[in-house]
C-alpha cells in the first residue's frame, strides 16, 4: 500500500515535471518574439554562463592550488589606466594590480550564484507556507499569517547586515560556526556568501507566501479540487498535481524579480564590508575604488556598476514581460 502510494506520487512529480517543461518551453518562445526581452533574456544566459565557467575554474585552481587569474597581483601594475592594447588589461587594474576585467567578470558569478540561491530559499518558503495555509485553513493559516506578519514586521536589510555580521565577525557558537564552514565549503563558497544565501532567501518569501496563499484559498473551492478530493485523493497528490501548477506562474515572476533584488543586495552588503570575503564582488570592487575617485581612478568603480548594471535591468525587464505573459488578470 506505501509503496503504490510512493509509486503514483513518484508520477505525479514526473508529470509535474513535464507540464512545467511544456510550460516552460511556450514562455521561451513567446519572450523571444520581443525584441528588448529577447537581448534580455541572451544577456541574462551569458551572465549564467559566465558564472558557471567562472565557477568551473575557481573549483579548478582549488583542487589544483592555483592562483586564479582575477587574483594575481603585481604591485608594479597598481592604478593603471585602461588600455586597448592590453598591457596593463583592457579595463585597467586596481591597487593590486589584479585585472579588473577578470575580477567584474569573476564577481559575476558571485552575483549570479547569491541570487539564484537565495531565490530559490526564498521560493521553497514562500510556495510550502502559502500552499500549506491556503488549503488547509483552520490552525495551520492562521499560523503562517503570524509567521509571515512577524518577518513582515522586521527591517530585511538591518536583518540582513547583522547575520552577516555574526557570520563574518566569528560571533555564532563555535558548534554552529564549525557547521556553517563546512557547509559553505561544501557548496566551493565562502561563510560570508553563505550567509548572504540564507539572510536574503529567510527574508524574501513573505511577499511571496501572500499572493500563494490567497490563490490557494480560491483554487481549493475550485470543483476540480472538490472533485479530486471526492474521488479520494491524498492532500499531497492535490496540492501537487491540481494547486501548484495553476500558481506556478507567480513563483516564475517572483523569482526573476528575487534574483535581481538579491544581486543588489549583495553588492550593497559586500560594499559595507559584510558580505563576500574571499570571491570578487561588485559591492567590494565599488568600496576599493571609491577611495580613489579623487584620483581620477574611476575604473573599478565604472566596471563594477556597468556590469551590474547590465544584469539588473535585464532581470527587471524580464520579470516585467513574464507578469504581462502570465498573470491572468492582465491578460486581454
Amino acid at each position: 500500500m506505501i509503496l503504490n502510494k510512493i509509486i503514483k506520487l513518484f508520477f505525479d512529480i514526473i508529470t509535474f515535471l513535464r507540464e512545467i517543461c511544456d510550460v516552460a518551453g511556450d514562455i521561451l518562445k513567446r519572450l523571444m518574439r520581443r525584441k528588448l526581452t529577447a537581448v534580455s533574456l541572451i544577456l541574462v544566459c551569458f551572465y549564467i554562463i559566465l558564472a558557471v565557467s567562472g565557477e568551473a575554474y575557481r573549483f579548478y585552481c582549488r583542487k589544483t592550488n592555483t592562483i586564479a587569474v582575477y587574483e594575481q597581483t603585481d604591485m608594479d601594475r597598481s592604478y593603471q589606466a585602461p588600455s586597448l592594447s592590453g598591457g596593463s588589461g583592457w579595463l585597467g587594474t586596481d591597487y593590486a594590480g589584479r585585472d579588473v576585467l577578470w575580477r567584474a567578470m569573476a564577481a559575476a558569478g558571485t552575483a549570479v550564484k547569491i541570487g539564484i540561491f537565495a531565490s530559490i530559499i526564498s521560493a521553497v518558503i514562500g510556495v510550502t507556507l502559502g500552499l500549506l495555509g491556503g488549503y488547509f485553513g483552520g490552525w495551520i493559516d492562521d499560523l503562517v499569517v503570524w509567521v509571515y506578519s512577524t518577518f513582515a514586521s522586521m527591517p530585511t536589510l538591518l536583518f540582513i547586515l547583522a547575520f552577516a555580521l555574526l557570520v563574518t565577525r566569528g560571533f555564532l557558537f563555535p558548534p554552529l560556526k564549525a557547521a556553517f564552514e563546512t557547509a559553505a565549503a561544501g557548496l566551493n563558497t565562502d561563510p560570508g556568501m553563505m550567509a548572504i544565501y540564507l539572510a536574503v532567501g529567510i527574508t524574501g518569501w513573505v511577499g511571496l507566501c501572500r499572493v500563494v496563499r490567497g490563490e490557494t484559498l480560491r483554487l481549493r473551492e475550485m470543483p476540480y479540487v472538490q472533485a479530486a478530493k471526492t474521488l479520494g485523493f491524498n492532500n499531497l497528490r492535490i496540492l501537487l498535481k491540481h494547486i501548484l501548477p495553476n500558481v506556478f506562474h507567480l513563483v516564475i515572476i517572483y523569482f526573476t524579480m528575487r534574483f535581481a533584488y538579491a544581486i543588489m543586495t549583495e553588492v550593497i552588503v559586500s560594499y559595507l564590508g559584510l558580505g563576500v570575503e574571499s570571491a570578487p564582488s561588485w559591492g567590494r570592487m565599488i568600496a576599493d575604488g571609491q577611495e580613489r575617485l579623487w584620483r581620477g581612478i574611476w575604473w573599478e568603480v565604472a566596471t563594477a556598476t556597468v556590469f551590474m548594471f547590465f544584469l539588473v535591468l535585464p532581470l527587471n525587464l524580464l520579470g516585467d514581460a513574464l507578469r504581462d505573459l502570465l498573470d491572468p488578470k492582465l491578460q486581454g
